[in-house]
């Protein structure tokens, strides 16, 4: 699966009429008039559409652009070198282990560990972030010379300029502790608690775990060019291209398909194995229950690999990533292309998204088929996700479900005439056209009245639906909530006034009501603040609602979260901006954020300006020719040779001590009597300035050739 990085959870805006919008469990609503007639595929794709962002417990999509060095990869998160130095980060994030550190530069490598992060800086030295409870984050000093980094369960390597490595973390096996003589070596590798470092005279020297053979290398023990450490099993590739494996093969992770010939790089998995040829395809061998041996078609082009517990990913010579296998904790990231999206929804765990085309993209986990998405995946106008199940709302009012196999309830009949629909942990709400609320599902797990829709049951125009409880919308701005006959914390206790409420969410226990004027009523449990909205609490136009924590969506696109932030769900991303739709699940957010496109081209802003095709000499993130129609330079009057910008000042401000050469032949004016400055002579300049630059960045692309390949086992 071809990825776009880039970022989490969701809420309903712009899916029916009128921006009508749906909450699912705990996710948000926008402004929502009835809507009486049958819904159009067109209204989906009239609005604001965009990109998937997601942080929190689970971070996709913080990174538009397909431009990688360098790639790793373990356990359930990824890492990804940009040729600017930078990290992004993707997956699992529960001991914050896809959050990269700041300042987020100056970086040459990256290795993942089980649920701990490393980068290798220009000036070789390491920064660590994620868990740290047995030290593997503590790099001991002095904290410089470092070549290499590897990071296994819960210790990390380092390799030393001077042949020698340092260890550190947790040691219950050894690993931490370098056998002698500590030098000589030139790459290391580990994956859980075995470590494998290879020698300048091509021997492999390992220690650590070794209860299934993972570490007995095989004679003759010479002639090895790389090494890779996997779960329980261990690869090592000869100068002749061939591949050596020992250790553990229950999923026949040792077996390497023949010819095993050709082999230019190796990378270990949990269970599973890749090689990669001189030819750039990948070969995989191993455990296959998730897809993570089978390599997507056209397997050609790669350079580097990474791989963790059920999932792989490959780097392109072109700077993109292929992922694939299991992505319950969305390490392969969103599926591509990341854009044309127009409504999220959050489940405990999977994630969907509404493109303008009316199909579901799906991804999460998986383990009740809950990501499965149903044939023909064509028409859907909003979508909702519970606990194990999904469930989409068509245009011709039907409503569609799936996953939790052993989860016999059935959307009552007649199934038709639903404009609106929500999921709470089980139950299924469903609002019709004549205003009326239908309720399924409540045969599942605890129940407390949550199907039990009071009289008068007419007037509502749109429900959410928290674990237990529910509430619904009136047309009046009225709210009703019911599904507190056993457990009561305040989520049906409903707030005075009751009126001029526009959108709702509801989740765990709590609900969250949004007010004509942009505020935020918040009522039910408060145990971990969500119900504290900060100040100053107006100018929202979305909320929405996850286990204990809430978001908010402000009118100038930008988001507010506030509660439990035990997974970082809600430490928003930077570049807070552009966002008009979100959503929250269990342990992280999501939003759809627009990724502009100025000049029509097909590519963001962003990753035009950060692959360098376009100049953004004011750093304001729009491209210098799409600022003015007059000046191919942009909208900065002083440039210098190297295409930068002096100090920002547009042409109609240039003066003269600021400028130091004028754009007189394109502003229409020459500041302080100079002589003006030819055109082609301006022209000449930028070339030159675009040929330096093109120049710098190969450089700078073939200088980490040989860290993209060196570390590609790396996990």
């Amino acid at each position: 699966m071809r990825l776009c990085l880039s970022a989490g959870p969701i809420v309903f805006l712009g899916l029916f009429v009128s921006a009508h919008a749906q909450v699912d469990r705990g996710r948000p609503t926008f402004l929502p008039p009835l809507v009486s007639r049958p819904l159009n595929a067109a209204d989906v794709g009239a609005g604001d559409h965009g990109t998937v962002v997601g942080w929190g417990e689970q971070v996709f999509g913080g990174n538009l652009c397909d431009n990688f060095v360098a790639i790793a990869a373990h356990g359930y998160h990824g890492l990804g070198l940009k040729p600017d130095g930078s990290i992004a980060a993707w997956g699992q994030n529960n001991n914050g282990q896809s959050i990269a550190p700041e300042p987020n530069t100056d970086f040459i490598a990256v290795a993942a560990g089980a649920y701990h992060s490393l980068g290798l800086k220009s000036d070789g030295s390491i920064v660590a972030w994620g868990q740290y409870a047995y030290g593997q984050s503590d790099v001991p000093a002095p904290n410089t010379g470092f070549v290499v980094v590897a990071a296994g369960g819960g210790h990390s390597l380092g390799l030393k300029a001077n042949g020698s490595i340092v260890a550190w973390g947790f040691n219950d096996f050894g690993q931490a502790e370098v056998p002698f003589p500590n030098t000589g070596f030139v790459d290391i590798a580990t994956y859980l608690a075995n470590n494998l470092g290879l020698k300048a005279d091509g021997s492999i020297v390992a220690w650590g775990r070794n209860d299934y053979g993972q570490n007995n290398v095989p004679a003759p023990n010479a002639g090895f060019v790389a090494v890779s450490a996997g779960g329980y099993h261990s690869l090592g590739l000869k100068a002749d291209g061939s591949i050596v494996t020992w250790g553990r093969n229950n999923f026949g992770q040792t077996d390497v398909p023949a010819p095993n010939t050709g082999f230019v790089g190796v990378l270990a998995g949990s269970n599973h194995s890749l090689g990669l040829k001189s030819d750039g395809s990948i070969v995989a061998w191993g455990r296959n229950d998730y897809g993570e041996t089978t390599v997507p078609a056209p397997n050609t082009g790669f350079v580097a690999m990474a791989a963790g517990e059920y999932h792989s990913t490959g780097l392109k010579s072109d700077g993109s990533l292929v992922q694939w296998g299991a992505s319950g904790h969305s390490q392969n990231n969103v599926p591509t292309p990341n854009a044309e999206f127009v409504a999220v929804a959050a489940g405990t765990y999977q994630i969907l998204a509404l493109n303008t085309e009316g199909s579901i993209i799906a991804w999460g986990d998986n383990y009740s088929g809950q990501t499965d998405i149903p044939a023909p995946n064509t028409d859907y106008v909003a979508v909702a996700a519970g606990h194990c199940y999904s469930i989409g709302l068509k245009t011709d009012g039907t409503i569609v479900q799936w996953g939790c196999a052993y989860d016999t309830s059935s959307v009552p009949l007649p199934n038709s005439g639903f404009v609106a629909l929500a999921a709470g942990q089980w139950h299924r709400l469903g609002v019709k056209a004549d205003g009326s609320i239908h309720a399924w599902g409540c045969g599942l797990g605890f129940q407390n009245g949550e199907c039990d829709v009071p009289p008068p049951n007419t007037g509502f125009v749109s429900v959410a639906a928290g674990d237990h409880h529910s509430i619904g919308l009136k047309s009046d701005g009225s709210v009703v909530a019911w599904g507190c006959r056993y457990a009561n914390y305040g989520q049906c206790d409903l707030p005075v006034p009751n009126s001029g409420f526009v959108a709702i969410a509801a989740a765990f226990d709590f609900n969250l009501g949004l007010k004509s004027d942009g505020s935020i009523v918040a009522w039910g449990d408060n145990f971990s603040g969500q119900l504290n909205v900060p100040a100053p609490n107006s100018d929202f136009v979305a909320v929405a609602a996850g286990d204990l924590h809430s978001v908010g969506l402000k009118a100038d696109g930008s988001i507010v979260a506030w509660g439990n932030d035990w997974a970082y769900q809600t430490s928003v991303p930077a570049h807070n901006t552009g966002y008009f739709a979100v959503a929250a699940g269990v342990g992280h957010s999501i939003a759809i954020r627009r990724a502009p496109d100025c000049n029509g081209d097909g590519t963001p802003d962003e990753c035009a300006i950060e692959s360098g095709a376009s100049a953004d000499c004011n750093a304001n993130a729009v491209p210098d020719e799409c600022e003015s129609g007059s000046s191919p330079l942009g909208a900065c009057c002083d440039h210098s040779p190297t295409g930068g910008c002096t100090d920002g000042v547009s042409c109609g401000a240039c003066s003269c001590p600021q400028c130091e050469w004028t754009q007189d032949a394109l502003c229409g004016e020459v500041p302080c009597d100079r002589e003006p400055i030819p055109t082609v002579s301006m022209w000449g300049l930028a070339v030159l300035s675009l040929l330096l630059a093109i120049g710098a960045k190969l450089r700078f692309r073939l200088s980490w050739a040989g860290f993209a390949r060196r570390n590609s086992h790396l996990d």
